[in-house]
């Protein structure tokens, strides 16, 4: 099965928020897995954003004068969209990144789950609720939400239609405008997903996608915008922060990882070996959250490393739009010499590989092995940093106190993994690391895939969280309505003039007997 055709492209290309002349500047976009072309897009302008968010602005306002239910209706008609179209969607997705289909497939069942999950908390969540008042019945107070306005969203290439259109799903049914900056290599992913979008009946105005670099593009959103959504590395979401700063608007960044999965003695060692495979390789490992370091308790060290380099041997690394492949391309020329560096260090100061450690230009021409180190030491490269690529170190350890004192030192902390002889003994190993996210028994995907559960890091992994109620309720300005009936806080006409505060006093020391108080 081929990549789809170039009209295809040339379709979801007209799609960009672009007031393009004939002479407009085009990037070419390659298919990952061959390098040959699948289409241009035009490049982005500040200009560009600007009138983008001037048009956004003005259809915010119609937008969140609807009703939630409206907007939660748009949301439920895009989640079937979504499976009509998920193989379409998949094949984009797999040209422009070169993952294997079964990970393309999860940001397929990403946004299922996100317009599923928020279209159905979103008007019981963004309604007016009563609240105590300073004084009872004297005081009636309500919270409300408004919108921001208009939010930006930088997406990241490495799961390009999620961290795009999922991540711009809170926001618009919060009331808001979007508008995005896809990243530069994977804009027809987010162009895709839009266009379904638009056919469920979001006004075209209300998000707006404009491909473009980032020092230009992403500049001009963070500059314009009245929030702002990033996925990327910790290096950048610092200076998308510092911005955001010195406007005084809101920030949430999901940054990177050098996430840790623990193997317990007396854990599954079978299953632990197989998951950790996707728990490591998916979308050959470039994934903020997939695994980079496995401790494994010493009694149970030989054994699991065995099973996991032989399900890491079994697994087939290979270019296909379907299901035969288990581990698929890197995306770029850049992403290939970052990993290809960090073996190179380590082996060079002592690490042993145990599998992998090669590119493959015999299967296309930025495949690299899936590679699996031991006697990694802080020094190497990939002993602190996060490589970003399909590249994992085991490492021997005493016990869980030493597997959960390496694994929390570190300065990220966005996902972890635990696997123990019960679910129990996980669970308070879990509750031990510094992680944003813990899955026990699995590596990452089921975590993700709670939509309801806050998702996001600690450390230099990230500020803010996705997903759960937090992941709506960021989108909004919370708002406190304050009715005072009977009589104000002046004194009563014949109330003894010196008495009226004390009074007042008593009543608040009272209030602590109230519940709720």
């Amino acid at each position: 099965m081929p990549a789809p055709k170039a009209d295809v492209f040339d379709r979801l290309s007209a799609l960009a928020a672009i007031g393009a002349p004939a002479d407009r500047q085009r990037r070419t976009i390659a298919e990952t897995f061959t390098g040959d072309p699948l289409g241009s897009v035009p490049v982005g302008t500040a200009a560009d954003v600007a009138a983008a968010m001037d048009r956004a602005r003005v259809a915010q306002e119609h937008w969140a004068a609807r009703p939630v239910s409206e907007r939660a209706a748009v949301l439920d008609r895009y989640r079937a969209l979504v499976v009509e179209h998920r193989e379409f969607l998949m094949d984009v997705v797999q040209a422009e990144t070169g993952k294997a289909r079964w990970a393309a497939q999860e940001e397929i069942m990403g946004l299922m789950f996100a317009a599923r999950y928020f279209a159905k908390i979103a008007p019981g969540l963004l309604g007016a609720r009563r609240v105590p008042g300073a004084f009872p019945v004297l005081n009636r107070a309500s919270v409300r939400y408004q919108p921001k306005g208009v939010v930006g969203v930088i997406a990241p290439w490495n799961y390009p239609l999620l961290l795009s259109i999922g991540d711009s799903i809170p926001a618009l049914i919060a009331g808001n405008a979007v508008v995005v900056k896809p990243d530069s290599q994977t804009p027809f992913s987010t162009l895709a997903g839009a266009e379904l979008l638009y056919r469920a009946g979001l006004p075209r105005e209300l998000l707006a996608v404009v491909p473009g670099p980032g020092g230009v593009v992403g500049t001009a959103i963070v500059e314009a915008c009245d929030y702002l959504m990033f996925t990327g590395s910790s290096a950048t979401g610092r200076t998308l922060a510092e911005q955001c700063g010195r406007r005084l608007i809101g920030f949430s960044a999901e940054l990177g990882g050098k996430n840790p999965m623990i193997v317990a003695d007396g854990a599954d060692l079978d299953k632990a070996a197989k998951a950790a495979v996707r728990a490591c390789f998916s979308n050959a490992g470039q994934l903020c959250i997939s695994i980079e370091r496995l401790y494994v308790e010493r009694k149970v060290a030989a054994a699991f490393t065995e099973k996991f380099v032989a399900a890491v041997n079994a697994a087939k690394l290979g270019a296909a739009y379907d299901y035969s492949a288990d581990i698929g391309s890197l995306i770029s020329e850049a992403q290939l010499e970052t990993v290809s560096k960090h073996v190179a260090d380590a082996t060079s100061k002592g690490a042993k590989v145990l599998t992998g450690g090669k590119a493959r230009p015999d299967l296309g021409p930025l495949f690299f092995e899936p590679t699996v180190l031991s006697e990694v030491t802080d020094e190497m490269e990939c002993g602190r940093d996060e490589t970003f690529g399909p590249l994992v170190s085991i490492y021997p350890v005493d016990g869980v106190e030493e597997a959960v004192r390496l694994a929390n030192d570190t300065d990220y902390g966005l996902n972890a993994s635990v696997w123990a002889g019960s679910k129990s003994e996980g669970e308070r190993i879990a509750a031990r690391l510094h992680a944003g996210t813990v899955c026990v028994d699995e590596g990452y995907a089921p975590a993700w895939g709670s939509t309801a559960a806050p998702m996001g890091g600690m450390g230099i992994s990230g500020v803010g969280r996705r997903h759960g109620p937090d992941g709506l309720l960021k989108f909004t300005e919370p708002q406190s309505i304050v009715v005072t009936r009977f009589m104000n806080l002046d004194a009563p006409r014949l109330f003894p003039k010196g008495k009226w505060q004390p009074f007042l006093m008593s009543v608040a020391r009272s209030l602590r007997f109230l519940p709720g108080r």
